[in-house]
């Protein structure tokens, strides 16, 4: 076996790289990680610069894993901040360093794709490539988030480090409609619940969930004005991805997306929710508005997204990282997870150290916030 980086995914034929994945999870695709690089929402000047990993035999490949150099944390959702400042504390630079990780996107899923070939062999292959290159760029380390449970004993056997965090997930217990979902709460919880569906409705907002071909550029346009707007008001600065990427996935995975857009009563789009769907699992992804209506946010971002799962039969919905409030609304505490191997040994032991009293405190909330939720 053989390692080798790639400074861009255009260096690999989409029809390669999807030939290992194989599996639907769309933000591994091809197609997702060229739009980011296309588009210049994802390069060196951002940041995030390409430095994919393939494994091979001969010129056969083997495995993918989609990797980043970072010259800061941003972006990421696994907070490393304390630790980049508790080497700078000690005169030691902790960027750059290299992530295995899907660009602005908190959804777990696979990270190391493979074909067959002996497992044991492949990760240590992957293991040495990456402590080479930290080592030849100077890297304080590797990290990998938000992989699959399933990948967590190959990334172990690399000598790596996991640390826990806690996101709301929602599962289909086979629903047949909304309201079957709902009969599980409490009588409190229902009513609270329906209450705010019926003030979105009240205050004269539709809402329309469109996929494929349903979806127009027009839609885009608004949509990325929509996106550009709640960031600067909220993070200071219009968002991390283009205009331009966002047509690059309408051109390449419109089949993949579900675009729910709001509506007020001169029917103007106000407002609009971008989710992506794999064959059992629906992501929530970005969300805009430019008119503060009470309760749309829950309405677009989780109830239609709710009722769209029921529909088509998927199984669950990862509306995205943090936020409480999804546990009174039916969104269960799930474990997520990642990955860390630190060079220095001081630090890493340190580290080690630290995820182990801080995946006590993960476990424990977890349990905790299982109280909150509302059903019978």
């Amino acid at each position: 076996m053989k390692a080798r980086f790639i400074s861009s995914i255009e260096q690999i034929s989409a029809d390669k790289w999807n030939s290992i994945t194989r599996l639907d999870y769309p933000f591994l695709r091809h197609e997702f990680l060229h739009a980011l690089e296309a588009s210049q929402s994802v390069c060196a000047e951002r940041g995030w610069q390409p430095q994919h990993l393939l494994i091979e035999n001969n010129e056969q490949l083997l495995a993918v894993l989609p990797l980043y150099i970072k010259n800061h944390s941003m972006g990421e959702y696994v907070f490393d901040h304390s630790w980049a400042k508790a080497y700078q504390r000690n005169g030691l630079p902790y960027y750059p360093k290299l992530l295995s990780a899907i660009p602005f996107t908190p959804a777990s899923g696979p990270r190391l794709s493979f074909t067959d070939c002996d497992e044991s062999l492949l990760i240590k292959t992957v293991a040495e490539a990456l402590e080479q290159q930290c080592h030849d760029i100077g890297a304080s380390g590797w990290h990998v988030l938000f992989p699959q449970e399933k990948e967590l004993l190959l990334w172990q056997q690399a000598n790596s480090n996991t640390r826990l965090g806690c996101q709301f997930h929602w599962f289909n217990c086979h629903y047949k409609n909304f309201d079957d979902f709902l009969a599980g709460f409490s009588s409190r919880k229902r009513k609270e619940l329906k209450r705010e569906r019926r003030r979105v409705a009240d205050q004269n907002i539709r809402l329309e969930c469109l996929t494929g071909e349903q979806i127009t550029i027009e839609h885009w346009q608004a949509f990325y004005r929509f996106y550009q707007l709640t960031n600067l008001k909220y993070n200071g600065h219009g968002g991390y991805l283009t205009g331009d990427f966002f047509v690059r996935l309408h051109q390449t995975m419109r089949n993949s997306l579900l675009l729910v857009m709001a509506y007020n009563e001169n029917n103007e789009a106000i407002a609009g929710a971008l989710n992506f769907f794999s064959s059992d699992t629906l992501f929530g992804r970005y969300w805009g508005s430019i008119q503060d209506v009470e309760f749309l946010h829950f309405e677009a971002c989780y109830y239609q997204g709710i009722e769209f799962c029921i529909e088509r039969g998927l199984q669950r919905f990862d509306p995205g990282a943090q936020g409480e409030h999804k546990i009174p609304r039916g969104f269960q505490p799930t474990l997520t997870y990642s990955q860390h191997w630190i060079a220095h040994p001081g630090f890493r032991d340190a580290i080690k150290n630290f995820l182990a009293e801080e995946s006590k405190g993960v476990e424990q909330y977890k349990q905790d916030a299982c109280t909150a939720l509302p059903f019978k």
